[in-house]
C-alpha cells in the first residue's frame, strides 16, 4: 500500500501555502537569488591515538586553526567560509563531537548561525574516519570532518528533504575517501578542493538544471517517470544524461510500495508494450523531445516547476517534486479503494469513473493498478471496464 501525506492537489502544488513555511520563509523563496554555498574540511585527531606524521605536520602549520579538547583535536585544512566565520563553525563542530553527535560515515544536518550574509544556514557534517591500525584497535580513530553549508535555515535543513539530502551528501563524501589517503594531502589543490567546491552543483542542482533544460516540456519527463517509460538523452554530455537519469529516478514512485518490485517490473513491461522511449535530443537549443506523452495531471505541475526554477532555489524545486509524487500516491490509493468497492457495488464503479475523469492521471493510475492487481481476476475485469471508459472519453473529446 502506498502512503500519502497530501490532502488535495492545491495543497500539494501551492508550496507557499504549506504549514512548513512561515511568512519570512515565503518572502525569501519569492525572491530570485543565487544561494551561496560553502565547504570546510578539518583533520580530526583522537588524543588517545598515536599521532601520525601527517597530523603533527598539520598541527604545526595550523596551530592558530586548531581546537583541542580532552578527547580530540580539530585542525582546519581548507575552507571557503569567510575568515571570521570558520572559527565559529569549528566551535560548533567541536561541541557536536564532544557530545558524540557525529558518527563515522553518517552525516547529519542542523542549522548554524555564522558570520556570513545568510546568518543562519543549513549545515551538513560528516566524520570520515580512517581505518584503525591493528596495533591500536581500541584507540580513538583519526579522520576528517567534512562540512557543507548552503541554502537558508529551511533550505538544506528542510524536512522532508532532510533525509534525502543527507543520503545524497553521504554518498558524495564517500567519493572523497580515496583522495584523503595522500600523505599530508598533497593533492589538496588538485583533487580535494575542486571536489569539495562542486558539492552544491553535483548533489543539489541537478533538478534545477533539468527544468532549465526542458522548460515547459517537464511534463513529459514527469509522465515518463510515473509510467516507467525509458528516457534516452542523445547528442549531449555525460552530466546532462546523469541529471536526467537522476530526475527520472527522483520523480518515480519506485520504492514507495509494499509490492514495489513486482508492480514496477509489470508496469515497465506494460509501458514497453504500449509506447516508445522518450527521446531528448540536445543537438539544438532548446532540445527536441520525441515520442512525448503527457496528461492533464502532469501538465498542471508545469508552472510550479518553472516558477521555482526562476527563483533559483533547488530546495524549493525538490519540495515541489515531492509534493507531485505525494499527490500521485494519494490518487493511486483512492483508485485502489474504489476498485475494491466496485467489485461489490455498481455505484462504486460509477464513482471510480468520475474520479478517473477528474484526476487527469487516469492512464498512469490504471497502468499501475493493473500491474498491482495482475493476480486478481475480478479487479482486472473492473480495470478493463475503466480503461474502455477512458478510451471512449478520449475519443469523444478528440
Amino acid at each position: 500500500m502506498f502512503t500519502s501525506q497530501t490532502s488535495s492537489f492545491q495543497d500539494s502544488i501551492d508550496v507557499e501555502e504549506r504549514d512548513d513555511f512561515d511568512c519570512e520563509d515565503i518572502g525569501a523563496y519569492g525572491q530570485k537569488t543565487q544561494l551561496n554555498c560553502y565547504y570546510t574540511i578539518y583533520l580530526y585527531q583522537g588524543t588517545r591515538s598515536e599521532a601520525s606524521g601527517e597530523s603533527v605536520a598539520w598541527n604545526q602549520r595550523r596551530a592558530d586553526s586548531t581546537t583541542s579538547q580532552e578527547d580530540f583535536s580539530l585542525t582546519l585544512i581548507d575552507s571557503s567560509l569567510p575568515p571570521e566565520a570558520e572559527p565559529e563553525l569549528r566551535t560548533y563542530i567541536s561541541r557536536r563531537l564532544s557530545k558524540g553527535a557525529l558518527l563515522g560515515g553518517m552525516g547529519n544536518i542542523a542549522t548554524v548561525e555564522l558570520s556570513i550574509p545568510e546568518e543562519a544556514v543549513g549545515c551538513y557534517c560528516c566524520l570520515l574516519e580512517q581505518e584503525r591500525s591493528p596495533e591500536q584497535p581500541d584507540a580513538d580513530g583519526n579522520g576528517y570532518v567534512i562540512c557543507f553549508m548552503g541554502g537558508s535555515e529551511k533550505g538544506l535543513n528542510l524536512y522532508p528533504l532532510h533525509c534525502y539530502v543527507c543520503k545524497k551528501l553521504d554518498k558524495y563524501v564517500q567519493g572523497l575517501h580515496s583522495s584523503l589517503q595522500t600523505p599530508e594531502l598533497q593533492n589538496l589543490e588538485t583533487e580535494v578542493r575542486p571536489y569539495l567546491s562542486r558539492w552544491y552543483e553535483e548533489s543539489v542542482m541537478h533538478i534545477h538544471r533539468v527544468v532549465q533544460l526542458v522548460q515547459s516540456n517537464i511534463s513529459f519527463l514527469l509522465h515518463a517517470a510515473l509510467s516507467h517509460t525509458q528516457v534516452e538523452v542523445v547528442n549531449s554530455d555525460g552530466r546532462t544524461k546523469a541529471d536526467v537519469s537522476r530526475f527520472i529516478k527522483a520523480a518515480s514512485l519506485q520504492g514507495l510500495s509494499q509490492q514495489d518490485t513486482t508492480a514496477a517490473s509489470l508496469c515497465k513491461a506494460i509501458s514497453e508494450d504500449t509506447q516508445s522511449d522518450l527521446v531528448i535530443d540536445c543537438s539544438a537549443s532548446p532540445p527536441t523531445l520525441l515520442n512525448t506523452v503527457s496528461n492533464r495531471f502532469c501538465d498542471e505541475w508545469i508552472q510550479a516547476f518553472l516558477n521555482a526554477a526562476e527563483r533559483c532555489n533547488p530546495f524549493l524545486l525538490r519540495q515541489i517534486l515531492e509534493n507531485f509524487k505525494l499527490k500521485a500516491i494519494q490518487d493511486m490509493n483512492s483508485l485502489k479503494r474504489f476498485v475494491r468497492q466496485a467489485e461489490m457495488s455498481h455505484y462504486a464503479l460509477f464513482r471510480c469513473c468520475q474520479f478517473l475523469q477528474g484526476c487527469g492521471n487516469g492512464d498512469v493510475l490504471l497502468q499501475n493498478a493493473r500491474a498491482e492487481h495482475s493476480d486478481l481476476p475480478e479487479a482486472c475485469s473492473i480495470i478493463t471496464v475503466l480503461e474502455e471508459f477512458l478510451r471512449e472519453q478520449s475519443q469523444a473529446q478528440g
